[in-house]
């Protein structure tokens, strides 16, 4: 025997060294089986947690959501028996032009309900954090969030008052000698939709500022104190430093306002029913009128579906791009 071996000791016999790596193999799969029995154990304890939201949520939304895609697939006028038409309800709805209208009014109010109020909102949050400490500062972020604690319902009778031929508005227009300018604006084919849109940007610009608000608390002063000693002024300390790292924010007031857009009925149904004529009806009108008024509960059903999937894919949506986004 060399001194290598006599070091060392002898070699494993061919067949042990095997046996030894199959024993090892076998103790290191054998490991994962306490972690997964854990992670089972801390899922089963969040779900008993989550239990008492999660059973009125499945049978206030989850259970009527289900039921009514199954309306959907049936013809009925909700008195007499239903009558299956499986998908012609959703072919009813792309081929309908009423149905096309009020999708296209549900898209105009994006621009009111959603990029109106963002713009807005962000250069008040500018401003106001700009004077934070002053006096006057805590009112003034006060007035422009109240709107959106007021009930929808009382926003559009105030409205209503302030569109009325008699009005606020016109009253304001005619004290100032523009008399041709004045209109019954919530009757009007072309302006009623315009003004209704108007104030859902007053009501959602408040909550937008509060958002954006927030999320310049969480910005590093010494930020803005860098690139002021680099000498930049306040318009570039807004476009180069608090939009930019306002993006969570703003994936948050788009995924708000978009849904206050897409699904609006309160509103709407308060100022101008959908009048005058169609020009203002948008789907959850729409599905009002069907469903109770026009006996049409599988298309209205069917049009329920296509809203809430839309606004799924929406929200979905500015969630992927808000990750995505450099």
């Amino acid at each position: 025997m060399t001194t290598a071996d006599r070091l060392t000791g002898p070699a494993p016999a061919p067949g042990a060294q095997s046996r030894v790596e199959r024993a090892a193999g076998g103790t290191v799969r054998r490991h994962p089986r306490p972690a997964r029995s854990g992670r089972r154990r801390r899922r089963a304890v969040a779900l008993l947690y989550l239990l008492p939201a999660l059973l009125p949520y499945t049978l206030f939304a989850v259970l009527p959501l289900l039921h009514t895609a199954y309306l959907s697939l049936f013809d009925w006028d909700g008195v007499t028996l239903p009558s299956f038409v499986g998908l012609d309800n959703y072919g009813r709805i792309v081929t309908d032009p009423q149905l096309r209208a009020a999708a296209w009014h549900a898209g105009a109010l994006i621009l009111f309900f959603s990029v109106l109020p963002i713009c807005l909102g962000l250069v008040s949050a500018a401003i106001v954090s700009r004077r934070a400490g002053r006096r006057g500062t805590t009112l003034v972020r006060t007035v422009l969030f109240l709107p959106q604690v007021i009930p929808l319902v009382a926003v559009g009778i105030l409205w209503r008052w302030v569109y009325a031929e008699d009005g606020t508005l016109n009253q304001a227009l005619r004290a100032i000698g523009l008399d041709g300018l004045t209109d019954a604006w919530l009757g009007s084919f072309t302006w009623a939709l315009p003004a209704v849109g108007l104030i859902g940007s007053w009501v959602v610009s408040g909550l937008c500022m509060v958002l954006f608000l927030s999320g310049t608390q969480r910005i590093d002063p010494e930020i803005y104190e860098a690139a002021r000693m680099d000498g930049a002024g306040p318009v570039r300390e807004f476009t180069a430093i608090t939009v930019p790292l306002l993006r969570p924010e703003f994936a948050v007031a788009l995924s708000i306002t978009v849904i206050a857009a897409l699904s609006s009925f309160d509103l709407i149904y308060i100022t101008t029913g959908g009048g005058p004529g169609n020009s203002t009806v948008v789907p959850g009108i729409l599905i009002y009128r069907l469903a109770f008024g026009g006996g049409a509960v599988g298309v209205a059903s069917a049009l329920a579906i296509v809203l809430t999937v839309v606004i799924s894919l929406a929200v979905l949506v500015i969630n992927r791009l808000s990750r995505e986004a450099p």
